[in-house]
């Protein structure tokens, strides 16, 4: 790589930020002749091969979005070993620079920032691709409370890196990939980001908008771990009484613990903060569908200014599975059940036989017993109507009989 120019096309000028992980320009691009930003990783990220192929890839599928709230990607390769991102330049500020500036930003400027980031994370999602690092540094405002034109454009940014580096598990001392303080729960645990895992992340950042403090705050990854467990946090009236309590209620809502209770999409994290705006609260039973995860190759689909109806969607609870029913024994053959009848009954009536028997010849020799005693005894009256009978009948005889 020549000095100051990068695969002899684009030409570097002022450095408009850096990290860990790379460094950013304001570059020149002399083909098209236009203002562009050039991401150059840093050098020890470019002798990892692992998180290089697996970086490159991450930047070819995030080129594919075109959406006026994402930072477009032009370009990206290698040159003399060090890999580099061409994109879109934006002329504006990052939200974490409007917070540096500003504090705590007014409720209508907050919902429509985290709204307008809420259209761009959903398009996305429905291409099939997952921020992961949703945070003020990569929400980029045109406009408005920026400066310049008064109507404001905001742009996401950084798509790639939170990918590739989450991937190969790159770490730093005291922290991990993205601020910890906005990773969701189910991030923080080690499990895999979905969807609502953004939408989570973006509920962080509309609460410091609007109340320039975090929901959670600790010196480690443990201790915010453990806060998230354990506390709800403060609602932004807490800080902020001018919030509407609808908007506020909202916010927390995007802030819960387990996924199934935060909002379906991002879309309907916009509707809500919307609707919390004019004083409207999330419905808890609102009926919400599933995102597709499937890619959608139908036109960019663009979140209306108003939302459609009075109530914010929200993700239902999952209905709790009952337990099957027990199986039924299969039935036996009618054959081999009629035969089993006829055995049992068989045995029966030989028992029964058997003990007429056994109490004749105990009657047979009572009356002997009596005849050679010279007793008059009654031995009809010894013998029942039943079997039973005749069983209690000649017990009684044979003890009267043997005093």
């Amino acid at each position: 790589m020549s000095p100051g120019v990068i695969a002899d096309r684009y030409e570097l000028g002022d450095r408009l930020g850096s990290g860990g992980m790379s460094t950013v320009y304001k570059a020149t691009d002399r083909v098209l002749e236009r203002t562009v930003a050039v991401k150059v990783l840093a050098e020890h990220l470019s002798d990892d091969e692992k998180f290089v192929a697996r970086f490159r890839r991450e930047a070819l599928a995030v080129a594919k979005l075109v959406h006026p709230n994402i930072v477009q990607v032009y370009d990206t390769g290698v040159d003399q070993g060090r890999h580099f991102i061409v994109m879109e330049y934006v002329e504006g500020k990052s939200g974490a620079q409007l917070l540096q500036r500003d504090g705590a930003l007014r409720p209508g400027t907050a919902v429509e920032i985290a709204a307008q980031a809420c259209t761009g994370l959903e398009y996305a999602h429905r291409q099939g691709i997952i921020h992961r690092d949703v945070k003020p540094g990569n929400l980029m405002v045109i406009g408005g409370p920026a400066g310049g034109p008064p109507e404001m454009t905001v742009k996401l940014a950084d798509f790639g890196i939170a990918r590739a580096a989450e991937q190969t598990r790159l770490t730093q001392v005291g922290s991990v990939v993205g601020t910890a303080a906005y990773l969701s729960p189910e991030q923080s645990r080690g499990e895999e980001a979905t969807p609502i895992s953004d939408v989570y992340s973006l509920g962080v950042v509309v609460y410091q908008l609007l109340t320039a403090r975090l929901p959670y705050e600790g010196n480690s990854l443990a201790e915010l771990a453990i806060r998230r467990e354990n506390e709800r946090p403060l609602p932004p009236t807490s800080y902020v009484p001018d919030i509407p309590e609808a908007l506020s209620q909202a916010v927390l809502r995007a802030l819960e613990n387990e996924p199934e209770d935060r909002y379906v999409d991002a879309l309907a994290l916009a509707a809500a903060l919307r609707a919390g705006l004019s004083g409207i609260p999330p419905a808890d039973d609102a009926a919400t569908n599933v995102v597709d995860p499937r890619p959608d190759t139908a036109a960019t689909r663009v979140t209306p200014r108003e939302p459609r109806t009075p109530t914010a969607p929200v993700r239902p609870a999952r209905p709790r599975r009952s337990p099957p029913p027990p199986r039924r024994p299969a039935a036996a053959p009618a054959r081999a059940k009629s035969t089993k009848s006829g055995i049992s009954t068989f045995f029966k009536g030989l028992f029964a036989v058997l003990l007429v028997a056994v109490i004749a010849g105990l009657i047979a020799a009572v009356i002997l017993l009596a005849t050679d005693a010279g007793q008059n005894t009654e031995v009809g009256k010894a013998i029942g109507d039943t079997v039973q009978q005749s069983i209690d009948g000649i017990s009684k005889f044979i003890s009267d009989n043997s005093q």
